[in-house]
């Protein structure tokens, strides 16, 4: 769900996905710490949808969000375990992602290739 900023509370173990390049300072994407450790070997697309329902700030606009994943690859699972996950607490401590690239597309299953980082 869409929540404004200040009306969501990121616990101290929930890990940052990805900051989406949507406006200033950019939306952060959330996930709780035990939700994680269940999905980290799955890469998660995020797309809005036509529908309404829920408590989110999508829902008055008629909107609902659909996840979609896939298991990474051996080689894509190498890459990400030399980043380190960012949790609510370094969040809080003003730690940020290193830019990444994060994808918004409107459309393509796997348009958002995993790259290695400089």
């Amino acid at each position: 769900m869409c929540y404004l900023e200040d009306e969501f509370v990121v616990g101290d173990g929930d890990v940052l996905l990805a900051v989406l390049d949507v406006g200033t300072p950019g939306v952060p994407v959330w996930i709780a710490g035990p939700q994680f450790m269940t999905w980290q070997h799955t890469q998660l697309l995020i797309d809005v949808v036509a529908g309404g329902g829920g408590f989110g700030l999508e829902a008055p606009e008629g909107k609902r969000f659909l996840s979609r994943g896939r298991a990474f690859t051996a080689a894509e699972m190498r890459l990400l375990t030399a980043t380190p996950v960012l949790t609510g607490a370094d969040y809080a401590r003003r730690a940020r992602p290193q830019p990444s690239g994060t994808c918004i597309v409107t459309g393509g299953y796997d348009a958002c290739a995993i790259t290695p980082q400089a």
